[in-house]
């Protein structure tokens, strides 16, 4: 792997993470589920393209047809196997009881070893999701400026 060059002050460290974009084969489905979890209305740009805005980051999803404005195959619907988007939420327990008859469940609710409490699923296209709350008093500091 290459190094690459660090950042700048002139190029305005740090850096705001601002999304994530999943590519769907179904936008207005995908769009939907995405609603429904978060309880978030998406906001549409274009036809072809929506934002769930929260307050911590904004996820994007285009539909595959956007596809054609970039490299071919740079990316596809249905094939993310490395990335899990998380949501914190105030109850897991009780977001859990919400959503486990209507989603792809992966795992229950569980404490996890870094102060989490969390339960996985996967969207309509495979992604998998996961939300948690800190349960733990380093957890909830960790979070507490977040």
């Amino acid at each position: 792997m290459r190094k690459l060059p660090p950042r700048t002050a002139e190029q305005g460290i740090p850096m705001k993470f601002a999304s994530v974009r999943l590519i769907a084969a179904d936008i207005g489905a995908l769009v939907s589920f995405y609603e429904n979890i978060t309880a978030t209305p998406a906001q549409w740009l274009a036809p072809v393209f929506a934002e769930i805005v929260t307050p911590a980051a904004t996820l994007a999803i285009g539909s595959v047809e956007t596809m054609a404005l970039f490299k071919p195959g740079a990316a596809q619907p249905a094939a993310n196997r490395t990335a899990i988007l998380e949501f914190m939420v105030a109850d897991v327990d009780a977001e859990f009881a919400r959503l486990r008859a209507g989603v792809d469940l992966v795992h229950e609710p569980k404490d996890m070893p870094w102060g989490n409490r969390t339960f996985m699923f996967n969207d309509p296209e495979g992604s998998p999701i996961a939300f948690y709350t800190p349960v733990t008093e380093a957890a909830r500091l960790r979070f507490a400026g977040r």
